[in-house]
């Protein structure tokens, strides 16, 4: 069997290359795989496209990608108040951004985790989100033609883990991790614990192991 498990998180994003996509977790300062966010500014990947609810707070989460200059491209639904390195970018032109309501976003992944390459919504129709997109009309409504969203890595965090990779989040942190775990070609976890296997309850794994390809324990968060 695979060995999932790394030694650091230096280690574990050693091979993350420039012009990747990477789907990042969290929400409002809730479940964001910070150790990883930080291992790749440490590696210094660049032009990176990136999926994710908030696009940082201050220096924290994406923040510090932003800052570097490391990101050229951002799919959000909420980049946040505090994102002072991301609207520095965008109002210099440096990034671009696609935003889309947060249950859109959400979609997408699942769709793409699904194999549905596209879906259509009535969420958006005749705002800007709408331009150039296909439209019709489905059962009397306007819909427009959503596509799925995925990315060469998923970078979340997780609570637990057991050796080979099954899942459990801690409450609110769970958020869209989950999601971005089942879309991304290869997902990779930072955990607070790693168990042997048989040791989480089946009742409460939330991912399961076939969506995840690397697990690194951060202790001492």
């Amino acid at each position: 069997m695979k060995n999932k498990i790394y030694a650091g998180g230096d280690e574990v994003v050693a091979d993350v290359p420039d012009g990747a996509s990477i789907m990042f977790g969290g929400f409002g300062g809730a479940g964001f795989p910070n150790n990883l966010i930080r291992a790749l500014a440490r590696r210094g990947t660049r032009n990176i496209t990136a999926i994710s609810n908030n696009c940082g707070s201050g220096d924290n989460e994406l923040g510090i990608l932003f800052k570097n200059k490391q990101i050229r491209k951002a799919h959000a639904s909420f980049p946040g108040p505090t994102a002072n390195h991301f609207q520095d970018c965008y109002g210099a032109g440096e990034i671009e951004l696609e935003l889309m309501a947060q249950g859109i976003l959400c979609e997408r992944l699942r769709a793409q985790a699904a194999g549905i390459p596209a879906f259509y919504t009535t969420v958006g129709v005749g705002t800007e989100v709408a331009k150039g997109k296909e439209e019709r009309v489905v059962r009397g409504k306007r819909c427009i033609l959503e596509s799925a969203l995925g990315a060469d890595y998923a970078f979340i965090k997780a609570w637990k883990a057991d050796r080979i990779g099954n899942l459990i989040y801690r409450k609110a942190a769970r958020n869209f991790n989950p999601l971005m775990a089942a879309a991304a070609e290869t997902t990779i976890v930072e955990v607070d614990e790693i168990v042997e296997v048989g040791a989480l309850d089946p009742e409460v794994i939330i991912t399961p192991s076939i969506f995840v390809d690397r697990i690194v324990q951060v202790p001492g968060r």
